[in-house]
């Protein structure tokens, strides 16, 4: 499972190879706590365990890091080639 080591913090950001046949998305996982996330648009797939407030943080993280993320899901999944 590719995990995106560029992007410093406390979570572990990552996707399932055989994930490339959903729309973008990515993992979120700290600890026992774990999270999705659509990438276009941006959105909250599912949760848990994560607080409001760290969902909130953790979505800035990706907003912030947008670019990165989706170059590495295009890179691994094959989009563009």
């Amino acid at each position: 499972m590719p995990t995106i080591r560029e992007i410093s913090g406390p979570y572990r950001l990552f996707f399932f190879s055989f994930d490339c046949g959903e729309p973008k998305h990515l993992h979120v996982q700290r600890e026992r706590k774990v999270c999705k996330y659509w990438m276009e648009p941006l959105a909250l797939a599912s949760n848990h365990g994560f607080s409001a407030v760290e969902l909130n943080a953790i979505r800035q993280l990706l907003e912030t890091n947008r670019t990165k993320i989706l170059e590495a899901w295009n890179e691994h999944c094959g989009v563009g080639r």
